[in-house]
């Protein structure tokens, strides 16, 4: 199909996760008309961005987007697209026939905030513990909110790969006594404990409940916000252990992450969660764990790490989709 596209048809850009959809259209290097939906209240994701296009005036044909760029909160291996922590699963083909769009990119979320991170304001990234990043080297990201998002930049010529993988499914790693008894509890609940199992917004609650059982004390119905506002009042003492917990291990997977990468060019940590906690991470012992690998503490300690305050930062990535090289799948 020949495309109709003009210097001012603008480009729709959006970060789907498992509770929120965030959109924007992109007219040069311009984004406007940014707009949060959430995801339970539309039937799939058509809907949803037609509820979107419409509301921001751009539904009708002469303002109507004719490509598109999208970060999905899940694997994006081929034309069938299944989101981990939301019932949505479509086709690539059919949704950008179904939407009239003559291109249509699809990337991991994580993917999109990889490619974003080394356009984001420094002023918007809040530094944890020392370290100074090295020129020209590996990048590593993660971060927690309905799930667990890794990824990572890699310095290649004169271009810079994201990564795109599922590494938010690792194993969980603990590293004492307490974990290991929280760890035997989750096992009861589920095959194989991952990370995104404690380190997402559905894993607060799951440390709560571990925890609470190896108090002898009945839960209550908690919401992951609950969870993190009773341990910033420092209201329910199992809640601030939970919290306390999640930065610990979210720390040890961090190290795991840049050890695995390289990651001298820094650790970026996105998602809901963190940026929210304020001093509850950034005095916990998020960083004592990050550094704790024996031989390697040195290594580690020389690899700084960060904060991203940035909204809805994997827009900024998605803007670049359609002129820089990565993983993605295009729609036929």
């Amino acid at each position: 199909m020949a495309s109709v596209r003009t210097a001012t048809t603008p480009r729709l850009i959006a970060d789907i996760g498992g509770t929120n959809a965030r959109f924007a259209l992109l007219r040069g290097e311009e984004r406007d008309a940014e707009v949060v939906l959430k995801c339970a209240d539309y039937p799939d994701i058509v809907s949803a961005i037609e509820h979107y296009l419409k509301q921001v005036g751009a539904s009708e044909p002469q303002a109507r987007p004719r490509e598109g760029a999208f970060a999905i909160a899940g694997p994006v291996t081929g034309d069938v697209i299944r989101m981990t922590n939301h019932v949505w699963q479509f086709s690539a083909s059919q949704t950008r026939q179904r939407l009239d769009f003559d291109r249509l990119i699809f990337m991991n979320d994580f993917t999109a905030l990889a490619m974003a991170v080394r356009h984001l304001p420094r002023s918007d990234l809040e530094p944890v513990g020392g370290g100074r990043a090295l020129p020209r080297t590996p990048i590593a990201l993660l971060g927690a909110g309905t799930g667990l998002g890794v990824s990572g930049l890699i310095p290649v010529g004169e271009h810079w790969i994201p990564l795109q993988g599922e590494g938010g499914h690792v194993t969980l790693s603990v590293m004492n006594e307490r974990e290991i008894e929280v760890l035997k509890q989750l096992h009861q609940r589920f095959s194989h404990v991952s990370a995104e199992r404690v380190l997402s917004g559905s894993g607060l609650v799951n440390l709560y409940d571990a925890l609470c059982a190896l108090e002898g004390v009945v839960p209550e119905p908690l919401t992951p916000p609950d969870v993190t506002r009773r341990a910033m009042e420092a209201s329910c003492r199992i809640c601030m252990e939970a919290v306390s917990m999640f930065c610990a291990l979210l720390g040890t997977l961090a190290g795991n992450l840049v050890l695995t990468l390289g990651a001298f060019g820094g650790l970026y940590i996105g998602g809901g969660i963190v940026p929210k906690l304020g001093r509850l991470f950034t005095g916990s012992h998020f960083r004592d764990r990050f550094e704790d690998k024996g031989r390697y503490a040195e290594y580690l300690a020389a690899v700084p790490t960060y904060i991203i305050h940035t909204p809805l930062p994997a827009l900024i990535g998605l803007a670049h989709a359609f002129s820089e090289p990565g993983p993605r799948w295009e729609a036929e």
